[in-house]
């Protein structure tokens, strides 16, 4: 399931969260020519991505920060930048700005603790925005989770858009991070799946305190489980039937 947005964009602009994706975005730019060899593209994210082992053994912590500007192709840094630009916004409008960007470096940090927990001895490199992003939508669900959110559900050849709430997509893809990290061997590569799980946590953790102080319980009957504005009126355009010629 794959989402592409939700039906309550933030009032104000998401100053924060578009500088993020900008900054990725420019980063990747910057080394996206060593890429082309797997060798340089090797030596480059074990400079500036975590290596548990070397962080186990005293490395350089900043591979906490600079790996969460790291992606290792066009398709992770794509699915990374959405899903922040999805949820990012409203939990920037409730949070403040300077407030929601330590919030998404302490949930990355974590998020990247879990991972090397899972395997101090690896070796692999971990790069990625996806743990700190985990932590926004653990706190989106705490704060918003009746919140509808446009779907694509892809099986075999059938696809189609759904609105859901928010608390079934991403209650579902937390699953599938302890799913796959149960599964996984933390040794190989692929994905983190205990970085995503680490930061997902997080953010719900240290969401709250300002779930408590909105009023908990009171806060969601108040908004109903939704970002305190009007939904805005969503364009559904219907996909056109091609009949074949005869």
């Amino acid at each position: 399931m794959l989402p592409l947005r939700d039906h309550n964009p933030s009032t104000r602009p998401a100053l924060v969260t578009y500088a993020l994706i900008a900054v990725n975005i420019a980063v990747f730019l910057s080394y996206f020519p060593q890429l082309s060899s797997d060798q340089q593209a090797l030596r480059f994210f074990n400079q500036w991505g975590i290596v548990p082992r070397q962080l186990v053994a005293g490395g350089d912590g900043f591979s906490l920060i600079s790996a969460m500007f790291l992606h290792g192709g066009w398709m992770h840094l794509a699915g990374n930048m959405l899903f922040l630009w999805i949820f990012g916004d409203n939990l920037e409008e409730t949070l403040g700005h300077w407030r929601y960007l330590g919030f998404y470096l302490l949930c990355g940090i974590v998020a990247a603790l879990a991972q090397v927990m899972a395997d101090t001895n690896s070796t692999v490199p971990t790069v990625g925005a996806s743990g700190a992003i985990a932590g926004v939508m653990g706190g989106y669900l705490l704060l918003f989770p009746r919140a509808r959110v446009d779907v694509l559900l892809v099986f075999v050849v059938f696809f189609r858009v759904f609105a859901l709430p928010a608390w079934v997509l991403l209650v579902y893809w937390f699953a599938v991070q302890i799913l796959g990290g149960s599964a996984a061997d933390p040794s190989g590569g692929g994905v983190a799946y205990w970085a995503h799980a680490g930061g997902f946590v997080c953010g719900l953790v240290l969401m709250l305190p300002r779930w408590l102080r909105l009023g908990g319980p009171r806060f969601w009957a108040r908004t109903h489980g939704t970002p305190p504005h009007p939904e805005a009126r969503v364009r559904r355009t219907p996909i056109p039937a091609i009949r074949r010629k005869r």
